[in-house]
């Protein structure tokens, strides 16, 4: 049986999680596809040749702010059909979305904005959400088996976050933000990891730097693997590599039959 095994991860910076071992840790679980967020690098500063030499070929999508945002593929097989962009200049000029074709499977890999600067940011947020929602069904109507990853920067529901009522008014965890969560899952997407572990408890891929909220597991469930309803039959495996340390944030896994 041929598999696909996937990776999202939010690296925090893709040249300070190399140098915190992410090449080694690719090299060890020599996974098909490594799906990035929040690079924080143009494309030219990304050392793209230790990603090469083990053997993956490396697709970037860099913000024009230096330092800020992107996203990024490490795949084992060069691809001809990769798409930077979702055709919507603002949020293409900060490196929200790449995607790219694996058989009759695509998948989308992008980095949700963040609200939690402030009013301004959380504005854009919502907006994103709302033009995402269009692209993601716009898509739909010519690919019908889309995996989308990446850093959706939202707690679906009280079992995704450490304190669900001490972060109920929390950028990440309002009300209109768990509503658009429910609305998308609802429209023809599987949580795949909820799908696999409805009732698990404290897993989560998300910690703040502070309060030492990593070591006492206070953390928030913000990076998915959701697939579309066609691919639930082709659905093995899903999880989450909490104990994986080159980010605040950790990698979440998906296995589905090619």
């Amino acid at each position: 049986m041929n598999t696909l095994e996937i990776i999202s991860y939010n690296v925090n910076g893709i040249r300070s999680a190399t140098t915190k071992g992410l090449i080694d840790w690719i090299k060890s679980t020599n996974f098909d596809v490594y799906l990035f967020q929040e690079i924080k690098a143009n494309e030219l500063d990304i050392p793209a040749e230790l990603f090469h030499e083990i053997g993956y070929e490396t697709y970037w999508f860099s913000a024009q702010k230096k330092g800020y945002s992107g996203v990024g593929i490490a795949v084992k097989s060069p691809h001809k059909a990769v798409v930077k962009g979702m055709d919507i200049p603002r949020f293409d000029a900060e490196g929200r979305l790449i995607r790219m074709d694996i058989g009759d499977i695509t998948i989308v890999n992008s980095y949700f904005p963040s609200g939690s600067s402030g009013d301004e940011r959380q504005s854009v947020k919502m907006e994103y959400l709302a033009d995402f929602y269009t692209y993601i069904h716009d898509l739909r109507k010519e690919k019908s088996k889309i995996i989308v990853a990446g850093d959706y920067n939202i707690c679906h529901q009280a079992i995704d976050i450490h304190d669900p009522i001490g972060n109920k008014n929390s950028s990440g965890f309002l009300p209109e933000e768990r509503e658009w969560m429910t609305k998308y899952f609802n429209s023809g997407f599987i949580d795949t990891f909820r799908y696999f572990h409805p009732e698990q408890k404290a897993e989560y891929s998300w910690w703040s730097f502070r309060a030492n909220a990593r070591n006492n597991n206070k953390g928030w469930r913000i990076d998915y693997l959701a697939a579309t309803k066609e691919l639930e039959p082709q659905l093995l495996e899903a999880k989450i590599f909490m104990d994986v340390k080159h980010s605040d944030h950790c990698p979440v896994y998906l296995k589905l039959k090619q």
